[in-house]
């Protein structure tokens, strides 16, 4: 299938928000393309998407084969009435997103979602091993993050890789007013954390191969 996890970059941001409205159709406000765009640019935070390649005849299809929400974004997008063109992926099809911000010696994920078409594939638990690989090599020593009160199923993700439920964050979310789950693993260093997640690593990866394929692809 040719799936890739990379950067995200500035062509990915359109599909980025498109997969953020599905996974979070609540959330307010939504991120625009203005503030992804800074955060690709912010030196705190990392991005990165999986993708892969469209199929010949959607590439030609260019924009007719637009969703209709990617019509809309394009028709009302504040930077399409000041003088900035939004770029477009057309080559691949942005299928997951995440990202994390490192503050002093922690990791702390901002959003981790998936397509809707592509939910119980695997890839919302490839890019959690992803991102928890690239914190350890940025010197992070733990990985926090909130979780919805009411999202068990991402909490028993979390939990499986050995995040811990380390208190809760009042009206956290303003949308209405749900409390958040603050959850953080022990030390990404020690050898307790290490052999479960190379354990739950191989696991997946094993279950998942075609989600490794091109693994060597450089995302650091």
């Amino acid at each position: 299938m040719g799936y890739i996890i990379r950067r995200m970059q500035d062509s990915d941001i359109t599909q980025a928000l498109e997969i953020d409205r599905e996974a979070f159709p609540t959330q307010w406000p939504h991120p625009s393309y203005t503030s992804f765009k800074q955060e690709l640019r912010n030196r705190l935070a990392c991005y990165i998407v999986m993708a892969k390649p469209r199929e010949p005849e959607t590439i030609e299809q260019g924009i007719d084969n637009k969703s209709v929400w990617q019509r809309l974004l394009h028709l009302f997008d504040h930077n399409r009435f000041f003088g900035e063109e939004v770029p477009q992926s057309t080559k691949e099809h942005i299928i997951g997103i995440a990202g994390f911000w490192i503050m002093v010696d922690e990791a702390h994920i901002t959003t981790l979602a998936t397509r809707n078409a592509y939910r119980r594939r695997g890839i919302g638990e490839r890019l959690l091993i992803q991102v928890i690989e690239m914190a350890a090599q940025l010197n992070a020593n733990v990985v926090t993050l909130e979780a919805r009160i009411s999202n068990k199923q991402a909490q028993a993700l979390y939990g499986k890789y050995g995040f811990q439920k380390v208190g809760v964050r009042r009206a956290y979310y303003t949308d209405n007013g749900e409390d958040a789950v603050l959850m953080t693993t022990d030390s990404l260093t020690s050898s307790n954390f290490q052999s479960l997640f190379q354990h739950l690593k191989q696991a997946h990866r094993q279950r998942w191969e075609e989600l490794y394929a091109t693994e060597k692809s450089k995302v650091a």
